[in-house]
């Protein structure tokens, strides 16, 4: 009988996939590192709060990745990725503050030349990253260093 290395329950199985959890995780926050900054910066009618809310929400998510980097390589096996979460749970939060301040100044048409609500592609891409950011800082919170 012939016994493969790469067996469901082997220990290099089990690496091979933590690894491409993290590489993946790490991607999507890139992804949403950079969508955050292209929908802050082209968004050049936004009020001066969600200006500020979505800069801070650039911030603490540059902060969670740069934690998690630090984390990866010095924790210990078996902690898990708390620090990381809780900081990109607060991205979350500014991203969520950021753009219902924005969905509540224009959605009637106040203050824009729309007589209806008109929302461009920096508005999708702030939803995106809201969402991307809870799934990534629930993700850090549940996951565990092997």
């Amino acid at each position: 009988m012939c016994s493969f290395p790469w067996t469901p329950n082997s220990p290099s199985h089990q690496k091979a996939k933590m690894l491409v959890l993290l590489a993946g995780i790490f991607v999507v926050h890139i992804a949403t590192v950079i969508m955050l900054f292209v929908s802050t910066i082209a968004n050049v009618n936004a009020l001066k709060a969600v200006q500020a809310f979505m800069i801070l929400s650039i911030i603490f998510s540059v902060i969670s990745l740069v934690v998690f980097v630090f984390q990866l390589f010095t924790m210990e096996k078996g902690n898990r990725f708390f620090l990381s979460g809780a900081t990109m749970l607060v991205c979350w939060l500014c991203i969520m503050v950021g753009a219902s301040i924005y969905t509540h100044h224009y959605a009637s048409g106040y203050g824009t030349k729309y007589s209806q609500s008109h929302h461009g592609y920096c508005f999708i891409l702030t939803w995106i990253c809201f969402c991307f950011s809870f799934i990534i800082g629930i993700l850090y919170l549940v996951l565990r260093k092997k």
